[in-house]
Parts: structure tokens; sequence; C-alpha cells
């Protein structure tokens, strides 16, 4: 199995595993989000360890191993992107805008993974691309649903572009991978976990990753926050980026 199989492979079972709970009815939604986590780290954890005992593990839920600092190879998991969303219910049914984060990290960048969408059915992958449809002509800004950050409102404003609030960062970044949004500019803080699958899957597709100042993404780090992230078509980079830095000047 390759390296994009074993992404998609884990994170789609892991996935399947988060709905399994959920859908049991055996726990309030209060603990709903920590049985989930809980779980799906254990499977993805457990199962790369398996599959890859050589490289390196970095995982929100599990103690950091420093050891993954001195190998080229680390793989880097979420196992419930958007635990809030994961546990809320609607009216008509469950949020659909959380993930399952699944990537391989070498030397640093964000090669190869998958992020599955498992309350939509879908998992997005580096090896298996799909057409990332053009930009309306009004476009879309990702923004967080209950934190928006002031830089995506300001430079959605300046831009002319509509804001699109949703809940994690997978969830956001598959949206402009599945064009139901353009633009995914992030700059409350963030971690390694976090972004790491979204970005690889989004390199694979085409789009522009990057930090919000143009600098590379880089991963592996042995303070892994990541402050910020934008994630958007090409052709849309060099305009958001200089509207961020205007607003820094």
């Amino acid at each position: 199995m390759t390296d994009a199989e074993l992404a998609a492979h884990l994170a789609d079972v892991a996935g399947k595993l988060l709905i399994d709970i959920r859908e049991s009815g055996m726990l309030s939604l209060k603990a709903l989000g920590k049985a989930g986590d809980a779980t799906a780290n254990q499977f993805l954890v457990h199962a790369l360890r398996e599959q890859r005992p050589d490289d390196g593990l970095l995982s929100e839920e599990e103690k950091d191993n420093p050891e993954r600092l001195g190998k080229s190879r680390v793989w880097i998991v979420d196992p419930v992107d958007g635990t809030r969303e994961y546990g809320e219910a609607l009216a008509n049914g469950w949020r659909t805008d959380w993930a399952v984060h699944v990537a391989l990290a070498i030397d640093g960048v964000a090669h190869t993974g998958a992020v599955a969408l498992p309350g939509l059915g879908v998992v997005l992958r580096t090896d298996r691309l799909e057409d990332v449809p053009p930009a309306p002509s009004k476009l879309r800004m990702l923004v967080s649903r209950t934190r928006p950050a002031r830089e995506a409102t300001e430079v959605a404003q300046n831009i002319g572009a509509e804001l699109v609030p949703m809940g994690s960062a997978g969830a956001k970044a598959m949206a402009v991978v599945r064009g139901e949004a353009d633009i995914y500019l992030h700059s409350g803080g963030q971690y390694e976990w976090d972004s790491c699958a979204p970005a690889a899957v989004a390199l694979a597709h085409g789009l522009h990753c990057s930090r919000i100042d143009g600098s590379p993404l880089i991963y592996n780090q042995a303070d892994v926050y990541m402050p910020d992230l934008l994630i958007c078509r090409k052709e849309h980079a060099e305009m958001v980026l200089a509207q961020v830095a205007a607003l820094a000047a």
C-alpha cells in the first residue's frame, strides 16, 4: 500500500468509526467529542505504528515524541478536526463541517495525505485528483463561524468577497478544493495537525498554500504552533497577500 493509499484508507476508516460512535446514541453531546477524539486517535496511532514503524508521528491527541525531529518522514494527524462541529446536532441532523486529517510530511513539506469529510461521505486525497471548478465573479472567503479573523473580514471587504462561515480547518480547505469557496485566509492560530493534510491535498490539486506573509508552510518543527494560513487558487494569491501586507503596514 502506498503512502497516499494508506493515508486515505486510515482517514476513511477513522471517519466511519466516528460516525458509528455518534450514531450509537450511547453518549451525551458533551461526552461525544472526547470519546470520538480518543477512539479515532487510538486507531490512527496504532495503525501508523504498525504500518510505518520507522516513521515519526505527531498527533493532536498524543503526547509529543521529540524523536520525530530527527526523522525525514513524519505522519501528522488530527483525529477529529472540528470536535465542536462533530458533536453538534442541528434541527435536521448533524453538522458536516468537521474532518479527519492524515498527512505525511517529508523534510518539512506537506507531501502526501488525505482529508476525510465523514459527514459528507467524502475523502479527498493527494493521489486522486479532481478538477477544481472555476471561481465565480464574486469571490467567496471562508471564515470561522465562531470567531472570524480580522484580516479575513477586512480583506473580504476590500476585494468585495462574500464571507462564508464554516467549522473546521479541514472542511474550509476542502471547500476550496471542491469549488464551494475560493479563499481560506486564517490568522487566528493553528497547529501543524490543523493544516498539514489539508495543505497536502490542496497543493496536489494545484492550489496556493502558504503563510499569510507568503512564506512556505514548514512542518515537523519543535514548536508545532502555526499561527496563520492561506489556501486559494493561484490566480488569487498575489492579490490576497498584497491585501494582508497592506493591513500590516
